[in-house]
């Protein structure tokens, strides 16, 4: 992997660092409020030479005594001095534990000894440090004394020590507790949680054998990547989409349809294929659809229904589930007789159902009433899409794609394997078919451009399967008659129409002559007798504005009734709705 796809895998399993940190700093607080509390008292010890008479002495005693502090680290850690402290001050600890409390130091270049008791009592732990002070002094005295016995029997021999331990610091009882630390368990358990999390999102993908994006996708199938279908949960409950619609998908299915189209410029495929690895990854609503929309498209299609083991494209069109393939194939029926339709108009879409599940599916689609039977659809129709079972469970699919011009392999992201899409591929190559390219299916969101680019949108309201033929001409309209008028406008529009006093142009309806009525929202004005095309209806607050704008304008004055005065600067005299035939 290199670094985009690290960081691709980072922000796939994005949510695996935030529940690590979660449950990190939970962890951390956790133990910091069930460990129990301890307290922790120091004092500070200073080691100096007895002989400083003269200066030589004096120096020749400093550094005695800073080779010794290293050794008296030693001695307050020891057993023995853990012996006198108990004995000292009736504990019931063993000399073990004690020493076990008892952390020694010496602060560099000095002969000053730091000593730290820690201890679950604060009261105890100053004791300890009182105690391991006076009894380290008085041990010291005794390891470092030196007896002089004189030679005269008369004098008396003489003890001296050469270092003496004075105490620096007495120790306090602590007020708080040294550990835990409420808020550095919590700050050590959230990093501990992130790092967890980011590792575990990296395994993730690293482990993942599925196919996650287009590019793998491609690489696996060795077929180039020709649509995207994002996750729609219109889709998944009504499998059709509106054949207006103008959602991110509908998109998607209509880019498909021109990908397809430009594949091979030269010899298109007509017989499409649409089937995948393994069951479950939205072949059916794929092929249902890309059907739909080469139909949109004002191709003559027909829709073949062959999965005869799990037929759903029937259902999902809701046509009635009778006589189909299976009856063309076997010879019981004609093609021309089970052939259903799904839509209106000129865009109407040609069914071919599965019709009765047979016991042999596999022997029917690989005989030769199936090549036959291809050639017959292509000859009618300018694409054929063909819906197969999964090509890896069963061999239905092999043996349709032999008859096929190309296939179409539908691929859910996250759930198809690559070793999955490899077989597949390797399947199709075997037989000889061709594989046009993959679709990855049921993706997220983010993997549709469309959506990123918020080219998003739903359905116009209305009936989606309308006849695109459109009505005739009423009849017994004479040549020059005014289309209807506006029988009730909308709110805050005024109504245009031409005032009493003017003549009527050629072409509009003179007054009291009956008109029909139209649609309120599409109201007209004659260009020429039988012509007319749609003007958007006028607020009362633009009204003025036109009124002024008119009179200005060529043709100023005509059509006046006698006797009426002239249009002014401010337009006085011409109505609103006088548009000159415009």
């Amino acid at each position: 992997m290199d670094f985009r796809d690290t960081v691709a895998a980072f922000r796939a399993g994005w949510f695996l660092p935030v529940i690590g940190l979660l449950l990190g700093g939970a962890a951390g607080a956790g133990m910091a409020m069930t460990m129990t509390p301890t307290y922790t008292s120091s004092t500070q010890l200073f080691v100096t030479s007895t002989d400083a008479t003269t200066t030589t002495a004096a120096f020749q005693g400093s550094q005695f005594s800073q080779n010794r502090v290293a050794s008296y680290v030693q001695v307050l850690t020891s057993e023995r001095l853990a012996v006198e402290v108990v004995d000292t001050l009736d504990l019931d600890l063993t000399p073990d534990e004690v020493q076990s409390r008892i952390e020694a130091s010496v602060v560099p270049d000095t002969t000053v000894l730091d000593i730290v008791i820690t201890d679950t009592s604060p009261e105890r732990a100053r004791d300890l440090a009182e105690a391991v002070a006076t009894q380290f002094a008085e041990l010291v005295d005794v390891v470092e004394a030196t007896t002089t016995t004189p030679t005269e029997p008369e004098v008396e021999p003489v003890t001296t020590v050469p270092v003496k331990v004075t105490v620096l610091d007495s120790p306090e009882i602590p007020e708080e507790p040294a550990s835990p630390n409420l808020y550095s368990n919590i700050a050590v358990g959230l990093l501990i949680g992130l790092l967890v999390g980011l590792a575990l999102a990296y395994a993730r993908v690293r482990l993942d054998r599925s196919v996650r994006d287009g590019k793998v996708a491609a690489a696996a199938a060795g077929a180039p990547l020709i649509g995207t279908i994002t996750r729609d949960r219109r889709l998944e409950h009504e499998h059709v989409l509106d054949r207006r619609s103008r959602s991110g998908n509908a998109e998607s299915f209509r880019q498909l349809r021109t990908n397809l189209q430009f594949l091979d410029v030269d010899a298109p495929p007509r017989v499409i294929m649409v089937s995948s690895a393994v069951g479950g990854e939205g072949k059916s609503t794929l092929a249902a659809n890309l059907a739909v929309t080469l139909a949109e498209g004002g191709h003559r299609v027909t829709l073949v229904e062959a999965d005869l083991r799990h037929p759903r494209i029937t259902r999902y069109l809701g046509l009635v589930d009778g006589a189909g393939l299976t009856s063309v194939l076997s010879g019981a029926a004609d093609l021309d007789d089970v052939l259903q339709t799904y839509g209106k108009g000129s865009r109407k879409l040609s069914v071919l159902s599965a019709g009765a599940i047979p016991p042999n599916p596999s022997e029917l689609l690989a005989s030769s009433q199936l090549g036959a039977l291809v050639d017959r659809l292509r000859a009618a129709n300018d694409y054929v899409v063909v819906d197969t079972p999964p090509l890896l469970p069963v061999s239905d699919g092999s043996a349709v794609a032999v008859v096929m011009d190309g296939v179409l392999l539908s691929v859910r992201q996250g759930k198809t394997s690559r070793e999955e899409l490899q077989q597949a591929r390797a399947l199709l190559d075997r037989v000889g078919a061709r594989t046009l390219g993959v679709v990855l299916n049921i993706a997220p969101a983010s993997a549709d451009p469309a959506h990123a680019y918020g080219y998003q949108g739903e359905a116009p309201t209305g009936d989606s399967d309308v006849d695109d033929d459109p009505d005739p001409a009423p009849a017994g309209r004479a040549a020059g008659t005014a289309p209807a008028a506006v029988a009730a406008e909308p709110a805050g529009a005024t109504r245009l129409e031409q005032p009493a006093a003017e003549q009527p142009v050629a072409g509009e309806p003179s007054a009291g002559e009956p008109v029909a009525e139209r649609p309120v929202n599409e109201p007209t004005v004659d260009l020429k007798p039988g012509m007319t095309r749609p003007i958007p209806a006028v607020r009362p607050s633009d009204a003025a504005e036109l009124a002024r704008g008119r009179s200005n304008g060529p043709g100023n004055g005509q059509h006046r009734a006698a006797g009426e005065p002239a249009a002014g600067p401010g337009g006085a005299g011409r109505h609103p709705g006088d548009l000159d035939g415009r």
